[in-house]
């Protein structure tokens, strides 16, 4: 879907007393016109892509479990299609996914054929939305910690049932819900939290297919109070896929998510490694063993 100007991103208030802040990054299709028009897929082929490439139904999921919550958590959602930025990519030669075109701006599709030309200028795209998002998503985790001394930030994704031939990684198990972590910043307590949270819905794993957590670069290895896990749903646990409408399993899984948040407001925050080193300190947090900072 393309749109002359929608809004980049929203952080939606909870509870002031809330720590939490439910992300949700890849939920969107929208993309502005000035954006289609350096996407070379013709409409048909560029629904085709956004069936595969978004997490369709995680800001509805997201925004169920903050209303089921019983004290309301933050949300900062994603407006706009990661395929005009990936708000969780390294804006640089830092980032894995280059190696299929899948930086912060995408010149590849899943299926790893031609989304943008080769050549293509992304920085006009890095500043007019990858950077502020990134500013905006620092700033929001300093509005909790100036408000309750602590933030834990719940990355909400989802992926696909079947791997993807973009996937660096996706030999290893692909379970209802996968936990990706942070050696640093998600404690012991907030991932039993999750892995009880999300019993229910079936096997939870660990960061496979999927590792890893959103921590802003400003925080990442240096403050403890800042907590983060990311949940990665599969989707044929809850909608139709590629791209289809969710189904019954939506609200478990909100309901599970909203135990999480509540759970997250109370669990213990301290790191169980040192610090990485000051080269380690990314914007995307990832164990060096598994780093595929993607997302679905």
């Amino acid at each position: 879907m393309t749109t002359d100007a929608p809004p980049s991103f929203e952080y939606l208030p909870g509870a002031p007393d809330s720590p939490v802040i439910l992300h949700v990054p890849h939920s969107a299709r929208e993309i502005p016109a000035a954006v289609r028009s350096g996407i070379v897929l013709d409409d048909a082929g560029l629904e085709r892509e956004l069936d595969h490439i978004t997490d369709a139904h995680t800001a509805s999921l997201a925004g169920a479990a903050a209303r089921a919550s019983a004290v309301t958590p933050w949300l900062f959602v994603n407006r706009l299609s990661r395929l005009v930025v990936d708000p969780e990519r390294f804006p640089d030669e830092r980032e894995e996914m280059l190696a299929v075109g899948m930086g912060a701006v995408y010149t590849r599709t899943t299926h790893k054929e031609v989304l943008r030309p080769d050549g293509f200028d992304a920085e006009p795209l890095i500043e007019r939305y990858f950077r502020p998002y990134a500013r905006a998503m620092t700033e929001a985790v300093a509005d909790r910690l100036a408000a309750t001394g602590r933030a834990v930030i719940i990355d909400v994704h989802s992926y696909p049932s079947a791997p993807l031939p973009y996937e660096l990684h996706g030999g290893g198990p692909r379970p209802e819900v996968c936990l990706g972590t942070d050696s640093f910043h998600t404690p012991p307590a907030l991932l039993a939290a999750a892995r009880e949270a999300f019993a229910r819905c079936g096997e939870t794993g660990l960061d496979s297919p999927f590792a890893g957590t959103y921590v802003p670069l400003e925080y990442y290895g240096k403050r403890a109070e800042v907590s983060a896990l990311m949940v990665e749903i599969r989707r044929d646990t809850y909608m139709t896929e590629p791209g289809g409408p969710a189904g019954p399993g939506l609200q478990a899984l909100a309901e599970s998510l909203a135990s999480l948040a509540d759970a997250a407001q109370t669990h213990p925050l301290r790191p169980t490694h040192a610090p990485p080193a000051l080269e380690e300190q990314v914007c995307w947090a990832r164990p060096p063993a598994a780093p595929n900072p993607s997302g679905a």
